[in-house]
């Protein structure tokens, strides 16, 4: 008894299950068929969109609470992923990982939903993932022993230092062995021995986005409607494969934080780039390419019985493997890349060579039912077994009966009747003919089941439904016989399916990465650097850019360790919040190993990304909203580093003003005691005078332009979206539209007197005193430096004017000393 015996349906069409083939679960068990599901090139873009992956998660109790333990696999790619790490009570770490994962299935002990006390963990990730089934499983099941020894018994050699990662790592391992006994039970099959590719997934390899920040840039998904591609994978994905669309999307969720592996990416785009026969030869072979991911999780699993289905799916999968391993030379013809310099391509060429002993060389994935249906009949070769092809005469025969019978009936009837095929009738017969032209206007009472569309008649006979059923028990008989021989082979195969891993690999990151160049001949991208600076020269937002179907504004970004911390001022639609997007849409694609849409670009490597964006709504500001602000701000604070880049947009708009600016400052000086690049959009101008006190801040405002209309009486506003340095100007908004309303000039004159009176005496405490401005001066001329010894790469002469340079911008930027009067 896998599973507990009482069953609670949830609210919110999520469903709680004990009972994992219960009636009631039907629309859950989508994916108990795949086991007989054959691979097909189905389309890449939509590959992300059907969920696949089931995930076991568990905590540990008491001293232990807020340790959680994952594992996870894709029901169409046999890697098993385990992940284990310490996270806070909001459990942000456990949410941003299951919404990259995007699963179909929860499982979790029974333990954390006990009537009366239910756990944080599991009232969370409901909260969050409404939609996805939830499966609770006695917590006996969770026993890390156990995982050990499935992972032992499962994993390929090639991946065995998993043990060395995991073996102390209890929650994960007890995750992976309630995954891996639920996983056979509602897919009736095991997997083979040695067959698995199991991973342990740190958080150090990857720069974390939280799922609030992947939301608010629509790096994968689109806010306004979800089947809109205007995202940042809708921009960059031009992928053949579903394995390359899959990879590119994990990508962009959780980029790259190493530059040694982003370089080599960038590498191979650029090689892609200078070299367009290269680019459309490896295009032309990847293409070709099926799933090969899905392919390997249909032939590592061994089905407990043995059907019809189940035989005909081996048999698809083998010549799909067939066909797989048939371009791997093409691909390696095509690829100068370093791709394959690691990857013994002896152990393919051995596969392909056992598959060949046994399958037919012209065996071949075709498209259209009878033609596959033809090539799985006939893919084992003769005299291999003498009763298959008994049996394979016998199909041909009454094949050659059915095609003759249909030609005397064609003459009998003096009527155009041809033979068709669909994989749910069989063969049938088909007419396209103008009814006017049968005597009576209608068909001899011979045949039946007659259906029509326009002039094609589609009908069958009594006879040929007879044949069908011959043809169809002849077939049963070559499938278990082909079934067999196919089974011994995949026996032989099984010890080197590790290279086919790494085959999947090849190809789904060569296929992103062809889609990376082909995005760079559409729109005018560079290659970025990776150093101590985030450098963006000209650059402009790339999701803007496809919308619009033009370039957009483009704008310089200048971030260094001396001027961490940039406040952006503006008024509302002057283009604030589509410059901050920008900025983090250009990182991520850096960190991807994309070009980026920019003359000019450097980067720091940021280890998070954190955004705090302002939505369209957010005008209608409420307690919810300010809640909503509190929350992402506090996640920010507690899990920002020196690595981080942290954009934040409008905080503090859902209370009074003095409170805003209040928080505003608060967090402000919070973030500046940390050395993250820091970008904070806002409307409080008084957080502009924070510079006076540190001097890694900078301020920075988009520029408007003021209009008068063509009567005179009225001004405009023009918005030019280019970034200026220094504090915006446009002050006053509420006061500017007062003007032209209909109030009375005399409250309008009032406002303004206060205004101004108010606005003085903000300014009077605020001013920086000379030893402030030559603390300032001081500290930008030693960040200046300390900059120029790392990254320099001018030569003597060139460092000398520089130098000077420096120095005289020093001095232009201490005050004068003023005489002891003008102090005073």
């Amino acid at each position: 008894n896998l599973t507990s015996s009482s069953s609670v349906r949830g609210l919110n069409s999520t469903y709680i299950g004990q009972t994992p083939l219960s009636s009631g679960r039907s629309v859950c068990r989508s994916h108990t068929p795949l086991m007989g599901y054959s691979v097909t090139s189905s389309s890449a873009v939509s590959a992300h969109t059907v969920a696949s992956v089931i995930v076991a998660v568990v905590e540990g109790r008491g001293l232990a609470r807020g340790e959680v333990g994952m594992a996870s696999i894709d029901l169409k790619n046999p890697e098993v992923i385990l992940s284990q790490f310490a996270d806070s009570t909001t459990y942000a770490k456990v949410v941003t990982k299951l919404k990259i994962l995007t699963p179909l299935e929860i499982i979790m002990s029974n333990t954390a939903c006990d009537a009366g006390n239910t756990t944080k963990l599991f009232s969370l990730i409901r909260e969050h993932f409404k939609n996805v089934t939830f499966t609770t499983v006695q917590r006996k099941y969770f026993n890390e022993t156990k995982g050990l020894e499935y992972i032992e018994q499962l994993c390929a050699s090639e991946f065995s230092t998993i043990f060395m990662e995991v073996q102390s790592k209890y929650y994960c391992l007890a995750a992976a062995a309630a995954l891996l006994k639920y996983v056979e039970f509602i897919q009736n099959s095991v997997y083979a021995p040695k067959s698995l590719k199991v991973r342990f997934q740190g958080s150090e390899k990857t720069a974390m986005i939280d799922s609030s920040s992947a939301q608010n840039l629509e790096l994968v998904i689109n806010n306004r409607d979800s089947r809109n591609g205007h995202t940042l994978f809708g921009i960059l994905n031009y992928t053949k494969t579903p394995g390359g669309s899959r990879r590119l999307r994990s990508n962009i969720l959780e980029p790259l934080v190493d530059a040694e592996t982003i370089n080599m990416r960038l590498d191979c785009v650029q090689e892609l780039l200078q070299d367009e026969e290269l680019f459309f030869g490896l295009q032309a072979v990847i293409s070709k390419f099926l799933d090969t991911e899905q392919l390997l999780s249909v032939l590592v699993q061994i089905p407990k019985q043995d059907t019809v289905k189940t035989a005909e799916s081996k048999i698809t999968n083998i010549i799909y493997l067939k066909h797989t391993l048939e371009l791997v030379e093409p691909l390696k013809v095509s690829c100068c890349c370093h791709f394959f310099c690691k990857v013994q391509t002896v152990l393919f060429q051995i596969i392909l060579e056992k598959i060949t002993t046994v399958i037919n060389d012209d065996t071949r994935y075709t498209k259209g039912c009878l033609s596959m249906r033809t090539q799985k009949c006939y893919a084992v070769k003769p005299n291999i077994n003498e009763f298959l092809d008994i049996a394979r005469r016998t199909y041909t025969e009454i094949v050659d009966d059915i095609a003759g019978m249909i030609t005397q009936l064609a003459e009998k009837y003096n009527l155009p009747l041809k033979t068709s095929f669909s994989s749910t009738r069989g063969f049938f017969i088909q007419m396209n003919v103008d009814c006017s032209t049968l005597p009576n206007g209608q068909l001899p009472s011979e045949f039946t089941k007659i259906t029509k569309m326009k002039n094609t008649y589609s009908f069958t006979s009594a006879d040929l439904i007879k044949m069908n059923e011959r043809c169809q028990e002849s077939l049963r008989e070559i499938y278990h016989m082909t079934y067999l021989i196919v089974c011994k082979l995949l026996n032989e195969i099984y010890e080197h399916i590790h290279c086919l891993y790494k085959l999947s690999d090849i190809v789904s990151m060569l296929d992103m990465l062809l889609s990376f160049a082909h995005a760079c001949t559409l729109s005018d991208y560079v290659r970025p650097e990776f150093t101590d600076t985030l450098a963006i020269k000209q650059g402009w937002h790339p999701i803007l850019e496809k919308i619009a179907m033009e370039k957009p504004v483009s704008n310089n970004t200048y971030l260094t360790e001396g001027k961490n911390f940039v406040i952006i001022t503006g008024p509302n639609m002057s283009g604030k919040s589509t410059y901050l997007k920008q900025i983090a849409l250009c990182q991520i694609m850096a960190q991807i190993g994309s070009y980026v849409p920019a003359e000019y670009c450097s980067f720091r490597i940021a280890k998070q990304i954190f955004t705090r964006v302002g939505m369209d709504d957010d005008i209608e500001t409420n307690a919810s909203t300010f809640m909503k602000e509190m929350k992402e701000i506090t996640y920010i604070i507690q899990n920002a580093n020196e690595k981080s880049l942290i954009i934040i947009d409008e905080l503090g708009r859902g209370t009074s003003a003095e409170e805003g600016i209040g928080i505003c400052y608060a967090a402000c000086e919070y973030l500046l005691n940390l050395k993250a690049f820091t970008l904070f959009a806002t409307h409080f101008l008084e957080l502009c005078h924070i510079d006076a006190l540190y001097p890694n801040v900078e301020n920075y405002h988009f520029e408007v332009q003021h209009m008068r209309s063509s009567a005179g009486n009225k001004e405009k506003i023009a918005y030019t979206y280019i970034l200026s340095k220094g504090c915006t100007e446009e002050k006053n908004y509420g006061l500017k539209a007062a003007e032209v309303s209909s109030l009375p000039l005399s409250v309008i004159l009032d406002a303004k007197e206060i205004t101004n009176h108010i606005a003085k005496q903000i300014l009077h405490r605020q001013q920086s005193t000379p030893e402030m401005m030559k603390q300032r001066a001081v500290y930008h001329l030693a960040m200046r430096l300390v900059q120029t010894a790392r990254n320099s790469r001018l030569d003597p002469d060139s460092l000398r004017i520089y130098l000077k340079g420096l120095k005289k911008k020093y001095e232009a930027s201490c005050p004068v000393p003023r005489q002891n009067n003008e102090q005073q």
